[in-house]
């Protein structure tokens, strides 16, 4: 942004659109993955021409098996969203994100593998497959993935998962100290009650002040950025 007046808007068009040269050059004649990506980002977000950055991030899949491209592609069809809804295909895409290093499409890949809405032959082998996904996006830190992971050994899924307090103790755990407040609230109660660990109401007090802390933080964040809507920069 060096050397532009973004108050100005003459200077914020003249940037935007050095910035769409610069990505297409990148991307087409440089043949850099990671620009490719931030193309369609660009398509996506600043014009909104969504459909030409759904084929961007294909293609960036496709023939450079750029992990975050392939997890945008599928969360689109995933979600049917200015293109046709597949979840087939939209799970073999996140799956290729998750393969190749995208943590966010393992944790995608794998809340969907074992959800209801992608119905398999075998149910079971798909809903294991999305445990390993999950947790493979767990131990990349995805914080959700520990909380959604967390929550299926809570309660179990019938006649496929066995319930397990004390995994889904150390998953809350886990989720927590990355900053999930659902999760610390989990851990408050589970110490409370002695679900899966030691009953301790010194913990289980920690716990739920910790929680209350990540819920204000969040609440402040989401009350920034309402504030901020409409600001032009």
């Amino acid at each position: 942004m060096a050397g532009y007046d973004l108050k100005d808007p003459n200077e914020i068009e003249e940037y935007i659109k050095n910035l769409h040269i610069e990505y297409q050059f990148g991307c087409l004649s440089e043949k850099k993955p990671e620009v490719c990506h931030l193309l369609g980002d660009y398509k996506e977000a600043i014009i909104q021409h969504y459909k030409d950055a759904i084929n961007v991030y294909k293609k960036n899949c496709d023939q450079y098996n750029y992990g975050r491209s392939c997890t945008k592609y599928g969360d689109y069809r995933v979600k049917g969203k200015h293109c046709e809804k597949d979840l087939t295909e939209a799970f073999k895409y996140l799956q290729k994100g998750c393969e190749n290093g995208d943590a966010n499409g393992c944790l995608r890949a794998g809340v969907l593998a074992v959800s209801e809405e992608k119905p398999e032959p075998d149910r079971k082998s798909q809903v294991l497959l999305g445990l390993k996904l999950l947790k493979k996006a767990c131990d990349s830190k995805e914080e959700k993935a520990c909380f959604y992971l967390s929550g299926i050994y809570l309660s179990g899924i019938e006649e496929i998962v066995e319930k397990n307090l004390k995994e889904a103790y150390v998953l809350s755990l886990k989720s927590c100290e990355l900053g999930n407040p659902f999760a610390c609230s989990n851990v408050s109660v589970m110490h409370k009650k002695g679900d899966g660990v030691q009953q301790n109401q010194e913990l289980a007090q920690s716990f739920r002040k910790r929680a209350d802390e990540l819920f204000k933080d969040m609440k402040d964040f989401k009350q920034q950025i309402k504030f901020h809507q409409g600001i032009n920069p």
